[in-house]
């Protein structure tokens, strides 16, 4: 079961930004105060959970009949009349950050140590302590948000000194056309808690809709995968696969013109870099960001829309966090290999969360040679110039990405019958598959081949393919 979260933001209509800014002004400040108390006041927070440090921070801060005297009586000097559901949700906000902070530090203090210990020069700054951030509020219903109607409601903001309700119409949202309604018409989602939202000059009421979803637990023997190979020529490549190794169906993701766009603006931008220095650019940049928003959207949908029509359980994607840039890269085209990797990230990071909503899964496996080992068992293959067509030993030419994603959805297979697989029995499969010993070496060749000498000698489960 996987916890879902949509968010819908809904545009606030007549209503003084004033108040708004002035909500967000001082909320901010109230954190940057709580943050600082904390700081001083708890040395350890790895023994507080979230309920706990609240209150813990309202016995240091709030002055109450029971708690007459608290260490920082300054807070409801300057935060008179604070909304106590907004006071936890500054203390929720202060105490995550803070935690964040002293991770990263003790993180780069480890590293340094270790450097030190290893003899190499360790050139990474301390993290900085920062106590004012762009945080935003949370009108807790009941506390600071009361719905009036539809599209209108009260909501509590500071403004002119004082706490007061403000009478506020927002847009209306369409819930069935973005999947929150039943069959029925009725909302099957929870709605959380509504955030205050700042796009340029605009504000928005920010609601999150929360779902448990339960994951397909399909018998592996029984499991459609959609494997996903991001290479260097496509979007993406995709191949269905079932656990006997058996390609279903292929396809193709591309966004030729788009991408061709993408790269006329970053040479662009850095021509204008040459000329002016390192500039901010912010229309180059738009425009860059804008494409890639569409790139990973669009392969996204078509990635989902693809495993869909052939009933996937699982979308396998390749693992992208050891990924590092190449070394002695610059200028534009150092631009387009990070553009690159992230739009990657960004295209993982949106299937998995549509297909959970679709109850499919998402799994990753090792990326190294899935690209280099020919699907076919024949070793290690020779790509062109374009790095789109794939030459094998055996002399048979095919293409690169669709090559690699066939090695994707065979390694995970492979890694789901070896935790299944008694330790004696698969070494005596590896023995007689040696490319099962090395994990880089195994292609959809070696899924096959594990099979027919799995059958073969009756070994269980491998056999039976059961997870």
């Amino acid at each position: 079961m996987a916890v879902q979260t949509k968010m819908l933001l809904q545009r606030i209509h007549q209503a003084p930004a004033v108040a708004f800014e002035e909500t967000i002004a001082i909320y901010r400040d109230a954190v940057a105060f709580l943050m600082e108390a904390m700081d001083a006041s708890i040395p350890d927070l790895s023994v507080y959970d979230g309920k706990s440090i609240k209150n813990a921070m309202e016995r240091l801060v709030n002055k109450t009949k029971d708690n007459p005297a608290p260490a920082y009586p300054d807070f409801n000097r300057r935060f008179h009349k604070f909304p106590s559901y907004l006071r936890r949700a500054a203390i929720a906000s202060a105490f995550g950050k803070l935690r964040s902070y002293r991770s990263n530090y003790d993180n780069w203090y480890q590293a340094r140590q270790q450097a030190f210990v290893d003899g190499k020069k360790f050139h990474k700054k301390a993290p900085a302590k920062q106590f004012d951030h762009d945080d935003l509020p949370v009108f807790y219903k009941g506390n600071m948000f009361n719905r009036t109607g539809e599209t209108t409601a009260e909501i509590k903001v500071y403004h002119q000194n004082d706490w007061v309700w403000l009478d506020i119409s927002f847009q209306a949202q369409d819930l069935d056309k973005r999947g929150l309604l039943d069959k029925d018409g009725k909302l099957d989602w929870k709605q959380c808690n509504p955030k205050l939202i700042r796009k340029g000059k605009q504000y928005f009421l920010g609601f999150a809709y929360q779902k448990n979803i339960e994951l397909h637990d399909t018998p592996l023997a029984s499991q459609r995968i959609c494997a996903v190979d991001m290479g260097l020529t496509n979007s993406a490549v995709c191949a269905i696969l079932d656990a006997n190794g058996t390609v279903i169906a292929r396809t193709f993701i591309n966004q030729a013109i788009e991408k061709d766009r993408l790269r006329q603006v970053t040479g662009q931008l850095k021509q204008r870099q040459r000329q002016s220095g390192k500039i901010a650019a912010p229309r180059y940049w738009n425009r860059i960001n804008g494409l890639q928003k569409h790139i990973k959207h669009d392969t996204a949908r078509r990635i989902i829309a693809f495993a869909d029509a052939h009933q996937a359980d699982t979308i396998v994607f390749e693992y992208l966090g050891n990924f590092r840039p190449t070394k002695g890269v610059y200028g534009a085209k150092g631009h387009r290999e990070r553009l690159h990797y992230w739009a990657k990230v960004g295209i993982q990071n949106k299937v998995q969360e549509m297909a959970h909503y679709r109850g499919m899964r998402i799994a990753r496996i090792n990326p190294n040679g899935t690209s280099r080992q020919a699907y076919d068992g024949s070793g290690v293959v020779t790509r062109n110039n374009k790095k789109d067509l794939a030459t094998f030993p055996s002399g048979k030419t095919y293409q690169a990405d669709l090559n690699a994603a066939y090695n994707i959805g065979a390694r995970y297979f492979i890694k789901f019958l070896q935790k299944a697989t008694p330790e004696t029995d698969w070494l005596r499969l590896a023995a007689k598959v040696p490319s099962l010993a090395v994990r880089t070496q195994q292609t959809l060749a070696t899924l096959i081949t594990l099979h027919t000498e799995a059958a073969s000698t009756g070994t269980a489960p491998v056999a039976s393919g059961v997870r």
